[in-house]
């Protein structure tokens, strides 16, 4: 094998950046940079109140004003997804990615200028906007490198999702430190500066191509689609890619794009549908959310003080960045399915070991350290599996005409598990306490068991031969032939 098929081309490499940057970094960067101003956006609330009112704020009406300020973002995200799939089907992946900048900056606008006027209502509305962008972002962006990547890169590229999202959220923490962006007189510049990734998009995206199997399959534009891979692959290496999209082409013969109520019912994706059902509940369930929560609690056991704990939670953001290269890098040599099971497998181990910490913190001096070293690789193990390669699968799984609708539909699941998370899990956690891991270590356990019971392994395989692998689930062993034969007729006739 050449060195230069072993790695992507400089053009698939920069268009990776330039989809990342305005796609999956937004939605870390966002949910990262809330965080640092809570106590001035209280005060903001508060003195905002009091000047329309003149009356306090009951604490009551404070912490309700702040959840809806924190969890719209969620709102926004799901409406995203819902609206995600459609946009990449009508304006193409590059133009719903190009076309989602214009919400991006409306937002930061809004953020911008909600203290100076005095509109806390304007906050809302941009968090629930950049909701809506990251909702398309988290949609389109994978889809467009899924279908650019060719198949022995494909792993190691989709990571690219996962490291601009990670890489967004470290961002957003060193921003929002009180030396830069994270003080009291800067938080409206520090919501707002969201619209530079949008501007980054906007100025360097234009430069690339459309994705070739979206302007072949979709759009039927087989010059352009040559044209496209060229740039990508290069004049010698691009026919192989040519190849393998025209053979995509052929197996769909003219099917259209499909809509998500249709994948319900349609047996031929019925397990590939569960897949990306329980592997997105399973990554949004998993723990890394109480992992959070019980940071800052830990690492002030440990004897760090509360100035020097934002430094500290860098650290967990530096870890998260470091495992999606890592897992990019190992992806499409170890393979999906036993990186994906590893990190489960390693989760379940550190809950374990979190859960007797936590439980004997204050016995020896010694255990906080244990609890602090069980965080961070927790971190890393839901990095090197859950964290990266469930969005990666998304993409192998399906075939053109289902792939935008399959996004969609884990869009919308990750978004309502992400939202329910973070309503219930502040009473999980007053409930059940530190014994909480024992919850997230049985759902690991179970998507453990699914992934290796079901998934079959990607690497290296078209999208054709990954659906293949998928239809002796579908149809089963007996009268298989007979099965295929009248679900094909079926299909035929829905096409007329």
């Amino acid at each position: 094998m050449h060195v230069s098929s072993r790695f992507p081309s400089w053009t698939l490499f920069l268009a990776v950046c330039a989809v990342g940057i305005g796609g999956t970094f937004q939605y870390g960067y966002n949910v990262s940079i809330i965080n640092a101003p809570t106590q001035h956006i209280h005060r903001f609330l508060n003195e905002t109140w009091i000047s329309r009112y003149h009356m306090e704020l009951s604490p009551d009406l404070l912490t309700f004003l702040w959840s809806v300020i924190a969890s719209i973002f969620s709102l926004g995200g799901l409406c995203g997804a819902l609206i995600g799939g459609s946009m990449a089907i009508r304006l193409g992946r590059k133009g719903a990615l190009l076309m989602n900048n214009i919400i991006a900056v409306l937002a930061a606008i809004l953020m911008g200028i909600s203290f100076p006027t005095g509109l806390f209502e304007l906050l809302i509305v941009g968090r629930f906007l950049i909701g809506i962008n990251s909702g398309i972002g988290i949609c389109v962006q994978p889809l467009y490198i899924g279908e650019v990547a060719p198949k022995h890169l494909r792993g190691g590229m989709a990571m690219g999702s996962s490291i601009f999202l990670t890489g967004g959220i470290l961002t957003g923490q060193i921003i929002g430190l009180r030396e830069l962006l994270g003080g009291e007189m800067y938080w409206p510049l520090l919501l707002s500066s969201s619209s530079f990734p949008a501007f980054a998009q906007l100025l360097f995206l234009p430069w690339f191509p459309e994705s070739p199997r979206y302007l072949l399959i979709d759009r039927g534009d087989e010059l352009s689609c040559a044209k496209a891979l060229k740039r990508f692959h290069g004049s010698l290496q691009y026919q192989r890619e040519m190849e393998d999209i025209q053979q995509e082409c052929f197996a769909l013969d003219g099917e259209k794009p499909r809509k998500p109520w249709q994948l319900f019912t349609d047996r031929g994706v019925r397990w590939q549908l569960i897949t990306v059902i329980v592997m997105t509940m399973g990554q949004q369930l998993s723990g890394i959310n109480a992992i959070y929560f019980y940071a800052t609690y830990i690492f002030e056991q440990a004897g760090i003080s509360a100035e020097k704990i934002p430094y500290v939670t860098l650290g967990t953001g530096a870890c998260e960045c470091l495992t999606a290269l890592t897992c990019g890098l190992l992806i499409d040599y170890v393979g999906r399915r036993y990186l994906i099971i590893g990190g489960y497998l390693l989760m379940i181990f550190w809950s374990i070991v979190l859960t007797f910490s936590l439980t004997y913190q204050e016995l020896y001096s010694w255990v906080p350290y244990v609890s602090m070293t069980s965080i961070f690789a927790f971190i890393l193990s839901f990095g090197l599996g859950p964290g990266g390669i469930t969005n990666t699968l998304t993409a192998e799984l399906f075939i053109q005409s289902s792939r935008p609708a399959a996004y969609m539909i884990g869009g919308t699941i990750s978004w309502i598990s992400f939202f329910t998370i973070g309503m219930l899990f502040p009473f999980i956690v007053k409930g059940l306490k530190q014994y909480c891991f024992l919850v997230f270590l049985l759902e690991c356990s179970l998507v453990a068991a699914f992934i290796f019971l079901v998934i079959p392994e990607t690497k290296n395989k078209s999208f054709l031969e990954i659906k293949k692998e998928f239809h002796k689930l579908n149809f089963g062993g007996k009268n298989k032939e007979k099965e295929t034969e009248l679900y094909e007729r079926r299909q035929l006739h829905d096409e007329f």
